[in-house]
């Protein structure tokens, strides 16, 4: 990290290089995750239309404290539910540059258990 890049300038280039490899289709659509202090979207995407299929948010659903691993464990599972209701059933997961921990994982294994596979 140079001297004056914020997080969130470094969090967009590690963003960039996963997404060089990782792109959604109509068969396996891509899982977007984003995190702010305050709340957490997600949403499913299919690139080669640019299309998004599915969203669920802490800000959409109404949540006390969007900000917590609980509220991302219920976004992950509202996901789920649309997402099946849609017919999706295999996404890619893209967890937009962020570490793999806490709220992002809490998201990640609750669209597991509503019945997502990645």
């Amino acid at each position: 990290m140079i001297k004056n890049e914020s997080r969130n300038i470094v969090r967009q280039r590690r963003h960039l290089r996963v997404r060089k490899k990782v792109s959604g289709t109509a068969e396996k659509p891509r899982l977007c995750v984003f995190r702010s202090n305050k709340n957490i979207e997600a949403q499913i995407i299919d690139d080669v239309k640019g299309v998004t299929l599915v969203s669920a948010s802490s800000l959409a659903m109404k949540l006390e404290n969007g900000g917590n691993c609980e509220a991302a464990a219920k976004v992950g599972a509202e996901l789920a539910k649309k997402a099946k209701a849609a017919g999706i059933e295999v996404v890619v997961f893209d967890r937009g540059g962020y570490i793999y921990h806490g709220r992002i994982a809490a998201l990640a294994d609750a669209a597991r258990e509503g019945g997502l596979k990645f």
